[in-house]
């Protein structure tokens, strides 16, 4: 009886809201203008969007001050460098840039910089753990990361500008007095060992193939040593080894403290707290008379030729074949040369990417490699241009990939496309690079941590820091003779090619090179590609 009673409140209650409804009313839009009458076939009393509103103050924007963008450079009296630059917003950019890298073990077993990054941001003096040092951090909402590249090596971190004493403090821990416990160095090398066996299973090459060119392109020496620990020095390089590299190339005149987001006087002052008056882990009372031992040569090109044949893993879930691997270089310049720029500018004219990329023009759509290779070779499936700029020297090159049976007009293909750098520029394709490559510079720069390592790696090599609009000038003002007058000084050295996968119709080095040689008419020599082969 109770279920009926309740079946019988639950009907009488819907009939109530079921006679009740007529007496809601879905109201009549008021405006606080009161009760005017509307236009016809207008919604609203209040002016369209095409006019301004009436009776609102004039608006007030804000402007920039030129302060805000300069960077400060304070040199402490050890020789230390420190750069700020001040940026609006809560949190900051800090870090340490240091001039050391692959390029300086020519020494040492190659792997220590491999070795460091798997031990940056571990336990330190200070800190007795990895996990301490990082609830640190934490409590000023901070992360951190350790990245090398062949000349130079970057500790940085990301947080709260009110924690910028503790971020200095924990940045100087972690460069200067690290523990190198010997489980640290055992995790180490565990991680290193399985990033190789990684990178052996992976369809992706780049990281092997960039070795392998710059191996080639720099033959034994400084560029030339590989990035990548060698196999047979994981299990050699230990703690003191460790240490010597650290106290020979972690000095003060090799070391830049920048930050983006804060302000110049209190940064120093930690700075000068944390990285000057506390010594380093390696210091000793005979470091006085201490001169540091490093390799000053300077980068020889050599030019030649590195491959190794493997079978390269297929992408899992994928329908694309096989694939070997081709990458073709020449020498270039020189961050700090006059060329430097329009070499930039014409690596964006030859742009290129992977067959199967979408989108537009803001894709590299209409660069060289696509609409002179990809666009015209359907068994291409990678053409991508790179140009990696070093203090004293640089390196240009091509990747590309194809299935084995394709490999040799792959690399034809290429070397003739490099060759025709030298031939004309057009009028749009130039000014198409040419605004590419500023709007990259400058969306690149809406990151703080870009311009932090924007920051640190100009003073590191040349003491100051050029601002954008120097670049989006000097861009400007490349011209079609500044494009062809640079390929023609790179394609007249000698190439360097890398190749990895099943290499059996890979050309032979003298063929790649005569596909590239510039004749009278400033052509490309070579035979005539028969694009119907199977």
């Amino acid at each position: 009886m109770s279920h009926l009673s309740d079946v019988k409140v639950l009907f009488s209650r819907l009939c109530s809201l079921k006679t009740s409804a007529p007496t809601l009313r879905y109201g009549v839009r008021k405006f606080s203008q009161g009760d005017k009458p509307l236009l016809k076939g207008s919604v609203t009393p209040l002016p369209p969007l095409s006019e301004p509103m009436p009776n609102l103050p004039p608006v007030v924007y804000t402007t920039t001050k030129s302060e805000d963008t300069v960077t400060e450079v304070t040199t402490l009296s050890n020789g230390l460098r420190v750069a700020s630059e001040k940026k609006f917003g809560q949190f900051c950019t800090a870090g340490v840039v240091i001039d050391s890298g692959p390029r300086y073990e020519v020494a040492y077993p190659n792997g220590i910089c491999h070795f460091l990054e798997k031990l940056s941001f571990g336990a330190t003096h200070k800190f007795p753990t990895r996990d301490v040092m990082l609830r640190e951090l934490e409590r000023h909402g901070g992360i951190c990361d350790c990245q090398g590249s062949r000349d130079t090596t970057v500790y940085a971190t990301s947080a709260d500008s009110r924690g910028l004493e503790a971020v200095t403090q924990v940045l100087a821990e972690v460069t200067l007095r690290p523990q190198l416990s010997a489980e640290e160095i055992e995790a180490a090398r565990q991680a290193v060992a399985f990033e190789l066996e990684t990178l052996a299973m992976r369809p992706e090459q780049e990281t092997i193939l960039m070795d392998m060119i710059h191996s080639a392109a720099y033959k034994e020496n400084t560029l030339g040593l590989p990035k990548i620990c060698p196999k047979e020095n994981v299990n050699i390089i230990d703690r003191g080894i460790i240490l010597n590299f650290l106290k020979n190339h972690y000095t003060p005149e090799r070391m830049v403290v920048a930050a983006v987001g804060v302000d110049h006087e209190p940064f120093v002052e930690y700075v000068q707290k944390y990285f000057v008056d506390m010594k380093p882990t390696w210091h000793s009372q005979d470091d006085d008379a201490f001169i540091p031992k490093t390799d000053k040569s300077i980068a020889q090109y050599t030019g030649g030729i590195e491959q190794e044949e493997c079978e390269i893993p297929l992408y899992p879930g994928s329908d694309l074949p096989e694939l070997a691997h081709v990458v073709i270089g020449i020498e270039s310049c020189s961050h700090g040369d006059p060329d430097f720029v329009a070499t930039c500018v014409l690596n964006m004219m030859m742009g290129g990417g992977g067959s199967f990329s979408a989108g537009g023009p803001g894709k590299g759509m209409y660069t060289r490699l696509y609409t002179n290779v990809l666009n015209r070779y359907h068994w291409m499936f990678n053409a991508t241009a790179y140009n990696h700029a070093y203090g004293d020297t640089g390196l240009f090159c091509v990747h590309s990939a194809s299935p084995p049976n394709r490999i040799y007009d792959t690399a034809l293909v290429i070397a003739r496309e490099l060759a025709n750098m030298a031939g004309k520029v057009g009028e749009t394709e130039l000014r198409r690079a040419k605004t590419q490559l500023q709007s990259m510079l400058l969306m690149n720069l809406e990151a703080r941590p870009v311009v932090f390592e924007d920051v640190g790696r100009q003073v590191l090599a040349t003491g100051k820091r050029k601002p954008p609009s120097y670049f989006i000038s000097e861009i400007e003002k490349v011209t079609a003779d500044d494009i062809v007058r640079v390929a023609r000084r790179m394609l007249g050295k000698r190439a360097a090619v890398a190749a990895r996968g099943k290499l059996s119709h890979l050309p032979a080095f003298d063929e790649i090179r005569s596909n590239m040689a510039l004749g009278k008419s400033d052509t490309p020599q070579g035979r005539r590609l028969n694009l119907f082969r199977a």
